[in-house]
């Protein structure tokens, strides 16, 4: 019990003493001044409930589906790249979320092969970025479907904004002996994380196994320069990749109402109201601002995910009264995965089920599906309607 954490805030206290100080700020860091990225929790904390005291239901299922996957409370892992907070990585990760029934989506830019991952999670969405060109996304996308990913998702919004007001994040090109030798100070204050690597005689690998396309894993910023170097998509470009794949499909980043509209127009299964965790234009409004009036406008013809500020189960449960059929995590399982490996990303998870439950509880409701608007208290001027 001394490795459990109540909350997801104890989780980012113990990974940030556990982490060097370069990789613990790159998973906080924001784009230029950072107001997305604290809007995006803050915006939670002005949603309220109003609970019941007695006729409480005695039970609560949690269950839902997404994108065809049957899973066991309305969150999912969110891709996310390069993860050198643990030895395991994704792998880690992946097996947390199958011990706890739900699914996991799987970052071009992680640090293991996609077959790794969904021999630990069957239920692995393979994330792709518009990066390389048609040829190459074709490519890509057929190793995840002999892999056995079940899902794609496609990332448009990656952070064409770069600066930050308190200096980006060191981050090297490869852990050559260089890049050893100067963040071996940084290693050697946090002596734990760096016996973690040691035991499996391994280093932090900062490639990008699953964009090799038949060669060397390209490095992070290698990967970063091809997408530099790419034709930003079409929405025909969209529509295409959807058929090439077949099968459930998700557009990430939506977070105004002419998108969506234009995503169901594509034939995408789900869309992910999102902004890259505050990773891209500053200044954009949390996704749930942003996400009633997407979710009246196109509710009905394609399946809602939130994905950006969730720390607490209550948020959970505020982003589905609003229209999200489930979420996506990120930070918080990243966190989880700093202090404690698979079992850290499980104990975020467990918190996040505990956090659904007492808020179920409280609202007097047996399941996740009888959450609706008026199960929060929304004060004028909180929603963002873009686009509409």
């Amino acid at each position: 019990m001394a490795a459990w954490f109540e909350t997801v805030a104890d989780a980012q206290r113990r990974a940030r003493k556990r982490l060097p100080p370069s990789v613990y700020s790159a998973l906080v860091a924001g784009s230029e001044k950072g107001v997305t990225v604290s809007d995006n929790t803050a915006a939670f904390a002005e949603l309220g409930f109003a609970p019941h005291v007695a006729g409480l239901s005695g039970k609560r299922d949690m269950a839902t589906t997404v994108m065809g996957q049957a899973i066991s409370l309305p969150v999912l892992i969110s891709p996310t790249g390069v993860q050198a907070v643990h030895p395991d990585g994704e792998v880690a990760v992946a097996r947390a979320a199958a011990a706890r029934g739900t699914a996991i989506g799987l970052s071009s830019f992680a640090s293991k092969p996609i077959e790794e991952v969904t021999a630990a999670n069957p239920a692995t969405f393979f994330q792709m970025y518009w990066t390389g060109g048609r040829d190459k996304l074709l490519a890509r996308m057929e190793r995840a479907r002999s892999a056995g990913a079940v899902g794609l998702i496609i990332t448009t919004d990656w952070s064409f904004s770069n600066g930050r007001d308190w200096g980006s994040p060191a981050i090297p090109e490869r852990m050559d002996l260089k890049a050893m030798m100067r963040f071996a100070p940084e290693g050697i204050r946090r002596p734990r994380w760096l016996l973690e690597f040691a035991k499996t005689g391994r280093v932090p690998d900062l490639t990008a196994p699953n964009l090799a396309d038949g060669g060397a894993a390209p490095t992070f910023f290698g990967a970063y320069g091809e997408w530099m170097q790419t034709p930003l998509p079409t929405w025909e470009d969209i529509a295409w990749l959807r058929e090439q794949w077949g099968g459930p499909f998700m557009l990430k980043g939506v977070m105004r109402v002419d998108d969506a509209r234009r995503a169901v127009d594509a034939g995408v299964t789900a869309i992910s109201v999102s902004n890259h965790g505050g990773n891209n234009l500053d200044g954009t409004p949390a996704p749930i601002r942003a996400l009633p009036a997407i979710a009246e406008a196109v509710g009905d013809d394609v399946e809602i995910v939130l994905d950006g500020g969730i720390r607490r189960g209550s948020d959970v449960v505020k982003a589905v009264a609003l229209g999200a059929r489930a979420v996506m995590i990120g930070r918080a399982y990243l966190w989880g995965l700093a202090a404690g490996g698979q079992a850290g990303v499980e104990n975020v998870l467990d918190i996040l089920r505990g956090g659904i439950d007492s808020a179920l509880l409280g609202l007097g409701l047996s399941s996740i599906q009888e959450l609706e608007a008026t199960s929060v208290i929304v004060p004028p001027a909180f929603r963002r309607d873009l686009g509409g």
